[in-house]
């Protein structure tokens, strides 16, 4: 074969690529194809790995297309948290919640502490790794979701609004109760927080106990209401 036959196969092979939006194959076709000649693969053992190349690619991509949607304010993963730094916390437990029952069973996760000791890099944590089983997550701080649905309300847009934060699969609030507000503006953010009870996940990272108090008797209402599958009391940490 020519060397301008081959280019040509080349080029046609990218334009088809382009039109299948298939990027991954049509940038790794030619180097894998000389890779396997080279290790004297059969042609459909090429075309899998060719294939699994583009799948492995379109995952990553979609994963990292949920992280950024989530909006956190730094990604943290579990793997950077330093278990052996916080006795206190069950390394166990959080590797167990990461494997997401939590989340098809939508039931709420709080994480109590005073500052400094893990809350928020756990609830990032949880909740990245939620994004790698291409959950729909939303993470916020308890003040930017009050001024949201504050505003939304002032716009009389509260619920298209609060009907948006029902759709994700996960959202974590962060550093509620940390700064005293409104008793009107914490209504409306526990209204979002209530109604997602029993439809779907949500982590809470809190210095007062009595957010712990107000959640667990928002899942035992849920569960007195006859909607089942809640636990009687939310997972704490």
């Amino acid at each position: 074969m020519s060397a301008s036959t081959a280019q040509l196969q080349q080029s046609t092979i990218r334009q088809y690529t382009l039109q299948l939006r298939l990027p991954t194959i049509g940038g790794q076709f030619l180097k894998m194809a000389e890779e396997a000649v080279k290790q004297k693969q059969a042609h459909v053992a090429y075309l899998e790995a060719l294939l699994a190349a583009e799948v492995e690619e379109r995952e990553r991509n979609a994963i990292a297309r949920r992280i950024q949607e989530a909006k956190f304010p730094k990604v943290k993963t579990l793997e950077d948290f330093h278990f052996e730094e916080a006795p206190h916390i069950s390394a166990a437990l959080i590797r167990k919640l990461a494997e997401g029952g939590y989340l098809s069973r939508s039931e709420p996760i709080i994480f109590m502490g005073d500052t400094g000791t893990g809350k928020s890099h756990l609830g990032t944590g949880l909740a990245v790794e939620a994004c790698r089983q291409r959950k729909r997550v939303r993470f916020t701080t308890a003040a930017e979701l009050v001024n949201e649905l504050i505003e939304a309300k002032n716009r009389s847009e509260l619920n298209r609004i609060t009907n948006r934060w029902m759709r994700y699969e996960l959202i974590v609030i962060d550093e509620m109760a940390y700064v005293a507000m409104p008793e009107a503006a914490a209504e409306l953010m526990f209204q979002v927080i209530s109604g997602r009870a029993e439809k779907a996940a949500v982590i809470v990272t809190t210095n007062l106990p009595l957010v712990v108090i107000y959640l667990t008797q928002v899942a035992t209402t849920c569960s007195m209401a006859g909607y089942g599958g809640i636990p009687a009391e939310p997972e704490r940490v």
